[in-house]
């Protein structure tokens, strides 16, 4: 079975980096989801679906400590690193004109 070690990016719905410091192992589902008939319900024919995003530890070695003792293969994705750009108060209300914006 391979399973996926990775940190969770903050969703599009928060301002704030809450649950983004665990890291989460995830198996890769091995058959594919389908509708069922009667329901509609998104079924597959693995059990391990349940375990997605169940499985948070707070540091990658602990994770991949789990995963080397279940035997499982592993793919770690590394977060990447946030960058924020230094601004000054004053760049708030900067007015840009087309012909400065030229010469830059």
């Amino acid at each position: 079975m391979r399973v996926r070690i990775f940190r969770p990016a903050k969703s599009a719905a928060q301002s704030g980096r809450a649950k983004t410091h665990q890291w989460v192992v995830e198996p890769e589902l091995l058959t594919a989801r389908i509708p069922e008939p009667i329901m509609g319900w998104a079924s597959a024919g693995d059990t391990l679906g349940e375990m997605k995003n169940r499985l948070n530890f707070p540091s990658q070695e602990d994770a991949l400590a789990f995963v080397k003792n279940k035997g499982w293969e592993v793919i770690v994705e590394e977060p990447a690193e946030r960058r924020v750009q230094p601004r000054n108060y004053l760049d708030n209300f900067k007015i840009v004109r087309p012909q400065d914006e030229e010469r830059t």
